[in-house]
């Protein structure tokens, strides 16, 4: 069992080491003027996704796909519009066939949200979960969060 970073301990950006910007758009709020909170699920999303299926990064060799299997969001604060937000993405376990993010959305400075993801490595032939390969952990390495220590 890996040991956990607290759940409710203030996340850092710097301790993420993917990271990428994006806007906040009008779309995005409800009608309390405040980003709504199903958009924070494509906001990881993204995080997830640029990162992962860039394949340059090695993680999604041919014949594979990653799949979400696991979302769970922790709201910190309100997010309005108009603003920028920084994403951070940082590996914290590796199971046989899936790997567990700690994600953050911050704005000005301030955490406004984090999440704990699974993607589950998947065999887009037989459709089912496949074993990550040595080479796929290698390549993760570089994505580990600060403090962290997947086995």
């Amino acid at each position: 069992m890996n040991a956990h970073l607290r759940p409710d301990a203030t996340p850092r950006l710097e301790d993420f080491p993917y990271r990428l910007s994006d806007n906040v758009r009008f779309a995005d709020l409800d009608p309390n003027q405040h980003v709504n909170n199903a958009v924070y699920a494509t906001y990881f999303e993204t995080g997830r996704v640029t990162l992962m299926k860039d394949r340059s990064y090695g993680l999604m060799p041919d014949g594979v796909t990653w799949i979400m299997v696991r979302l769970d969001m922790h709201f910190r604060a309100e997010l309005r519009w108009p603003g920028t937000i920084e994403m951070g993405l940082g590996v914290v376990k590796f199971g046989r066939t899936s790997v567990t993010f700690d994600q953050v959305v911050f704005s000005e400075g301030k955490c406004v949200a984090s999440a704990q993801s699974v993607s589950v490595l998947l065999d887009e032939t037989t459709r089912k979960p496949t074993p990550l390969t040595p080479e796929i952990l290698a390549n993760f390495q570089r994505w580990i969060r600060r403090g962290a220590k997947p086995t």
